[in-house]
């Protein structure tokens, strides 16, 4: 672990992870929309040496939902965009395996993967709300289990199509008027359950061979598939907590790639954070308790009311204890509802407490520059993560306060770079690139024929 470096990005959320950030002083009410404000949250990243930029989605809106998140950029075209404007920082977009078909995302990400010089990443999600249905043709969203079985082969369709073109299939030679080798063009003819692919996808392979992979969902089918077939796991804010808890989660994802032949190296655990960073403790706690109270209660309590199936939260007491609530909550976020029962009934919370924290969690990472260093080199030490993703309460300062003040101490502790060392998303975060499944095929029979000659 000595010569480890922790991998760090930032979340790129608009005005910020606290659902009312958009009201807070210094915030572009329009962030969602404001090309400049990303394009300095993306510029700011790679001054601090950051590994990578994350935009998140959705496929759903409602009253509920963060106003800051009505008015939205699609990720794929904000990131090629912002590609525009970096040179090293690698940039990661969500596109729903639920909502989208295997060609497209694969020549989407290929191409933005090569535009980018090989900075691309993918997040894979299965869109956990049910009213995105309604706005795909469909009248009922897919079960738990059938959205990771569905991404499982979305994925698997994907990564095929990114093996179309071996790596040097296009000669372009004037001279001989041969612009390809055919027999370094592959169709897929998959033929699946839930996919019918021939291929191949009109563009070739990237610096890197594929974007990377990232997958967010901690249930047991999430885990599944980010130990088949991901390059890092994003576990949402709430995962760091403590170091036992986190280790827990690091053990079982990572035990979980022997079976599919990897090894722990080649899969990423970066739970997400939310730090308030001051000059003092009093500071932050302050700045803390300011953004904590851009919210109301009722805004809260029908913010946590969207993981319960909507269930509506102002029948209760706000001031006695957190409401027993047997199995009342959505399957979508099982993981989510069973968090929030067990901190409230751990803490004996008030209903009020419980809202109010869940729209605004405070974790441990509000103090000072040192104190926040400290308690993110316990959690990397104890390899209990490989890194983390800054989801800035509010934005642009989250990402302004962290790369100005909590980088360098980092950097200072060797813990994190002083300097970009690659080119490729893959490179910043140490993962190798994957050999063409064709190439690798060919040099298999070519050494199993040698072999057989010697003998």
């Amino acid at each position: 672990m000595s010569n480890k470096q922790m991998k760090l990005g930032a979340a790129l959320l608009a005005t910020g992870e606290q659902m009312a950030s958009w009201l807070y002083p210094g915030t572009p009410a329009d962030g969602a929309i404001n090309l400049e404000h990303y394009k300095q949250m993306v510029q700011k990243s790679e001054a601090g040496k950051l590994d990578f930029a994350f935009i998140a989605d959705g496929l759903f809106i409602n009253e509920v939902t963060m106003p800051q998140y009505l008015n939205r950029f699609e990720p794929v075209t904000a990131i090629s965009v912002l590609s525009a404007h970096s040179s090293h920082i690698g940039l990661v977009g969500t596109v729903s395996a639920t909502y989208s078909e295997p060609f497209t995302v694969a020549r989407q990400f290929a191409s933005l993967d090569l535009l980018s010089g090989g900075r691309a990443g993918w997040n894979l999600v299965t869109s956990a709300l049910d009213g995105a249905a309604l706005n795909y043709s469909r009248n009922q969203h897919p079960s738990h289990a059938d959205r990771y079985e569905l991404a499982d082969e979305h994925l698997s369709v994907v990564k095929g199509l990114w093996d179309s073109w071996e790596d040097d299939a296009f000669s372009r030679d004037k001279e001989s008027g041969v612009f390809f080798d055919p027999e370094k063009m592959h169709r897929l003819d998959h033929k699946g359950k839930h996919f019918s692919v021939q291929g191949p996808v009109n563009i070739g392979r990237s610096p890197q061979g594929y974007p990377v992979i990232f997958q967010a969902g901690s249930s047991e089918a999430g885990k599944e598939l980010a130990a088949k077939g991901a390059d890092a796991v994003f576990t949402g804010i709430g995962g760091v907590t403590t170091v036992a808890e986190s280790k827990h989660f690091y053990d079982d994802v990572k035990g979980r790639l022997a079976k599919y032949g990897r090894t722990p190296d080649e899969l990423l655990i970066l739970p997400g954070i939310a730090p308030v960073v001051g000059a003092t403790e009093e500071e932050a706690q302050a700045k803390y308790e300011r953004i904590a109270g851009l919210i109301s209660i009722e805004t809260a309590l029908r913010y946590m009311g969207r993981w319960f199936n909507h269930h509506d939260f102002t029948q209760y007491p706000l001031d006695e204890p957190f409401p027993e609530l047997g199995d009342t909550g959505s399957e979508n976020y099982k993981s989510v509802t069973d968090r929030i029962k067990r901190i409230a009934k751990e803490g004996n919370l008030t209903l009020r407490q419980v809202a109010i924290g869940n729209a605004t969690p405070r974790g441990p990472l509000v103090g000072t520059p040192v104190q926040i260093a400290d308690e993110l080199e316990r959690f990397f030490r104890a390899e209990a993560v490989d890194g983390f993703i800054l989801l800035g309460h509010v934005l642009p300062e989250g990402i302004n306060d962290f790369v100005d003040h909590v980088v360098p101490i980092l950097q200072e502790r060797g813990l994190f770079r002083t300097e970009y060392e690659h080119t490729t998303l893959r490179g910043h975060l140490g993962l190798a690139v994957p050999v063409n499944r064709y190439e690798k095929h060919r040099q298999s029979t070519a050494e199993v024929s040698q072999t057989t000659g010697r003998k």
